[in-house]
């Protein structure tokens, strides 16, 4: 008795271990925040996509029974940052002024915001990398607060828009000359929802 009551307790935790390895349990999908939308010198190029890891392969002894998968759920798409239509202003070295070759760039993203009332938006101040990091804070915040004004004074509602600096902490082209820099120095603007 004491034999089959272990057998039927091997076969239960051997299906049980089948059925586990077998539908697995569902993973959190890997969520990967794209990059600010090239506009400098890699606007031209495609961005590398990042390398998804492989899951490793598990082999499986099928059940003496068929076992029915569940139906799927239905899955709810994860939030991603949407691709903005928006245009970077970029600046002149420890300067926050508009530039005047940059007002055309901010009234087509005025036009923009016009045209889609429910839409938001992040303007994230940015700097090249020289100063420290306090300083580069407090001159991007000054950018955006800067192109923030000019979004109001053109007539966009102003809680539709947000402010950040992240200084020098985070540059959109690697290299230590002006041709990284100029593009560093920029007010770039994230779109948050329509």
């Amino acid at each position: 008795m004491r034999v089959r009551s272990s057998m039927r307790l091997l076969v239960a935790a051997g299906l049980l271990v089948g059925s586990l390895a077998l539908f697995g349990c569902p993973k959190r999908p890997d969520v990967v925040q794209a990059p600010p939308a090239p506009a400098g010198p890699a606007a031209a190029a495609p961005a590398p996509s990042p390398a998804q890891p492989q899951a490793p392969m598990v082999q499986v002894t099928p059940p003496a029974t068929p076992v029915q998968p569940a139906p799927a759920a239905p899955q709810q798409p994860a939030a991603a940052p949407m691709a903005s239509p928006l245009k970077d202003v970029f600046y002149d070295f420890d300067k926050s002024n508009i530039r005047d070759d940059q007002k055309a760039a901010l009234s087509d993203d005025v036009a923009w915001l016009k045209a889609n009332p429910s839409a938001k938006v992040l303007i994230e101040g940015h700097c090249d990398e020289r100063g420290t990091v306090e300083y580069n804070l407090a001159l991007g915040e000054r950018r955006a607060k800067g192109a923030k004004d000019y979004l109001i004074a053109a007539g966009i509602a102003a809680d539709r828009i947000s402010t950040i600096s992240y200084g020098k902490e985070r540059p959109f082209v690697l290299g230590h000359d002006e041709a990284a820099w100029k593009w560093n120095r920029r007010s770039h603007f994230v779109l948050q929802g329509r």
